[in-house]
């Protein structure tokens, strides 16, 4: 029979953060300074915890890589007690000297196919050059361990992961795309990325995967949630035409 105690969550102590105004109605909390799975783990327990709190004022909380925004409304806060940032920095940093309860992980090891090099992954030579290994080292150090989804950026649904494996450090291009394909897999900076809409961006496109990863009208409407660990998985251009799912 389980015990008591193990229905209490971890706490995680929280040593090294920071609350900083962003505009007039955002404020940011700084939880480290690189991305890292440890700090991913903070940043949405504390986007946990400040959820459930359902404060008057706060209209959203959304986590980064190193940080968590909280939008509010400041006509919503009492004008005797103060400005309404120094007002919310107070109640989140009560909340932050006792640790918050440690979020649980979603545990699911994804398999996202993945079809390297050519015309789906243009940056593919250049990233091994780069690295000096060849095509195919650059694909299996990819694919080698699974990586940590750390947050949803720049496009609903649009994943980023890591950490990639040391050998596969490579910045981003120096010359940005104007127009990126949807799918594409790219990588930069240790994370990797995938390209859920067509769109500018300057990342090393080393794949592109079949997969849809945002249907508006499911729920949730994201395919991968944080969390997971994201495994791709090589696979040929006839695979990948026969596994093509549509976009909507």
């Amino acid at each position: 029979m389980m015990g008591k105690a193990s229905l209490v969550p971890e706490l995680l102590s929280l040593t090294d953060w920071r609350i900083e105004p962003v505009g007039d109605r955002c404020l940011q909390i700084r939880l480290g300074e690189q991305v890292s799975v440890a700090v991913s783990q903070i940043v949405h327990a504390v986007t946990a915890c400040l959820l459930q709190q359902q404060w008057p004022g706060v209209r959203d909380v959304v986590p980064a890589f190193t940080t968590v925004a909280v939008h509010y409304r400041p006509e919503l806060f009492p004008r005797d007690e103060g400005p309404a940032f120094a007002q919310l920095a107070a109640r989140i940093r009560e909340l932050l000297v006792d640790g918050v309860p440690a979020v649980a992980q979603s545990g699911r090891v994804v398999d996202v196919p993945a079809c390297y090099g050519g015309e789906y992954g243009p940056d593919l030579d250049d990233v091994a050059r780069a690295c000096d290994i060849d095509t195919a080292e650059v694909i299996r150090l990819h694919g080698a361990t699974p990586l940590v989804l750390y947050t949803f950026f720049f496009s609903p649904g649009n994943p980023f992961a890591g950490p990639l494996h040391p050998r596969l450090n490579v910045p981003r291009r120096a010359t940005p795309r104007t127009l990126v394909p949807a799918g594409s897999v790219a990588i930069a900076n240790g994370i990797s990325s995938i390209y859920q809409d067509a769109s500018p961006g300057g990342w090393n496109v080393i794949a592109r995967t079949p997969w849809n990863l945002f249907h508006v009208d499911r729920d949730p409407p994201t395919r991968l949630q944080i969390g997971d660990r994201l495994r791709f998985v090589p696979i040929t251009p006839a695979e990948f035409d026969a596994m093509l799912e549509p976009r909507r």
